[in-house]
């Protein structure tokens, strides 16, 4: 049996199929999703999430939100989601690494409103150049 999932940003669905696995990130951490799982609701860090569509994986970079579960429907609604396949992975790559840059220039700063901000657009910048394949170190 197939889950439905949808995901839904403000500006467009980025996902509308039948899936037999989801992973989700959620805000307590990575989040399985099966047929027949019990309802959830569940708030979503930004990060990456898989969708396993028949023997392939689609990863989508998911801008925070929600993901509701129930009757083996998964209604994603986020603040802003790209398929990874539809990223460009140098592009991705060079967006991370000046996001990663300028959090290191704002930890040093006592402006606590921009490293909030630049904590925020790496995680974003890293989300999107993971969804494209890319290899993030910790």
């Amino acid at each position: 049996m197939a889950l439905t999932v949808r995901v839904v940003a403000p500006d467009k669905t980025v996902w509308d199929a039948a899936a037999e696995e989801v992973v989700l990130p959620s805000t307590t951490g990575q989040l399985g999703i099966l047929s027949g799982h019990a309802p959830l609701l569940t708030a979503l860090d930004t990060g990456v999430m898989r969708v396993r569509a028949g023997k392939e994986w689609l990863a989508i970079a998911l801008m925070g939100g929600f993901a509701e579960v129930e009757d083996d429907e998964v209604t994603i609604l986020v603040n802003g989601a790209e398929r990874g396949d539809a990223i460009n992975l140098e592009e991705a790559r060079t967006v991370y690494n000046e996001a990663v840059t300028k959090l290191n220039q704002a930890s040093g700063s006592d402006n606590r409103q921009a490293k909030v901000q630049a904590e925020r657009n790496m995680r974003r910048a890293r989300a999107r150049f993971q969804a494209a394949g890319g290899m993030v170190q910790l």
